[in-house]
Formats: structure tokens, sequence, C-alpha cells
């Protein structure tokens, strides 16, 4: 009789826990992409696996990137896009499925990864000179647009130019834009300053 109830006893609690790890309630739910989802809980995000569990703390650091079935950070290659701002500047990385930072938020803009590969905005300080007054170097800053892989490693150099670029908030309120978009391994589109998407050929291959 003991084993009897005792075994009832586990059959009534199964449902109990197995519904106890997605019991949370979230403001938001993303469909699943490459096996997470986006969830959202009083403006922060973080991201659930195919058993509903919470893969990482809630985070307010998270960059929500337009989507077709809604507005959601993005888990693509392991890699979610971030963004840390200093002195009113945005600067984008990237973390992993685990929360953990991965490529420090250091460029000026980012894609999220498609296809293990990203498009960012690189910056680069260069001094021109000394004064000798204020005892401070004269630098100037410029960015390129390159293409990086998910180990952070320089694939492909897009910019034909660097662009000079101001590192005050008021010069600067919003990232630059980027110009380009990955479309295929073998193929870029390249917005060009008359607003006409141009395709160009490229090889990714490492």
């Amino acid at each position: 009789m003991k084993r009897l109830i005792t075994f009832t006893v586990i059959l009534l609690l199964i449902p109990t826990i197995s519904l106890s790890q997605t019991s949370e309630s979230f403001d938001y739910v993303s469909s699943f992409h490459e096996g997470y989802a986006a969830v959202k809980k009083d403006n922060q995000w973080s991201f659930i696996d195919t058993n509903g569990n919470l893969v990482m703390n809630f985070r307010n650091d998270l960059v929500v990137s337009e989507n077709p079935n809604g507005n959601q950070p993005i888990l693509s290659n392991n890699r979610c896009l971030i963004v840390k701002k200093e002195n009113g500047i945005s600067f984008f990385g990237f973390i992993n499925e685990k929360g953990n930072v991965v490529i420090k938020p250091q460029y000026l803009n980012a894609s999220n990864f498609n296809n293990s590969f990203a498009i960012v905005l690189k910056l680069q300080k260069e001094v021109a000179g000394h004064n000798n007054l204020f005892k401070k170097d004269i630098v100037y800053y410029t960015y390129t647009e390159i293409i990086i892989d998910t180990s952070e490693k320089t694939i492909k150099k897009l910019s034909k130019e660097p662009v000079n670029v101001v590192l005050r908030k008021d010069f600067l309120p919003a990232p630059p834009k980027i110009s380009s978009k990955l479309i295929s391994k073998n193929l870029v589109a390249v917005l060009t300053k008359n607003q006409k998407w141009v395709i160009k050929k490229t090889s990714l291959d490492q």
C-alpha cells in the first residue's frame, strides 16, 4: 500500500516538475532562432533554450534588432550584440550563449552574425602631433567598415577609405550607419550615395 501511495505522489508531481522551469512569466517571447528564443521582462532581455531554461541572467545591454516577427535581440552563431556607452558614445561588442563577453564593445556599429560573419565599424586612433602647452597628444579618429568572423578575426575590408569621425556625443548622437550587408558568402550588397544598392562579389573563404 505504501508503494502504491508513493508511486501515486510521484505521478502527481511529474507535471509540476516539468512545468516549473517555464513557470516564470515574460512580457515578450520570440520565435526560436538557432535553438534560442529571446524573452523580455521589465525592459530587460535574456534567452531560453528549447527546454525552456534561461541560459543567462536578464540584462539591459542586449541590442534589439528589427525582425519580421518582432524587434528583439538575436543569438546567431552563438553570438549576440551588446552595447556599452562611454561619454555618450555607443560601442558594440558580442556575448556568447552563456552571457560571457567574447568580443568586447569597441565598434562604432555592428551587424548580427550571419553564416559566422558580421560587419562592424572599426575605430582607429591616429596621433597627429603633441600640444606642449596642454601636454596632450593631438589625435583624430577614423572608422573602417570590415567583415569579422566569430573569433574577431578581420576577414575583409569593405571601406575604400577610412571615414573621419569626432568622438563627442554632440557630433555623434547616434551610431554611424553600416552601408553594406552580407547576402551570401560570395555576395555583399553596398548602399551607394544615391541610396541605391549595388551587388558586389566577394570571397569570405578563410
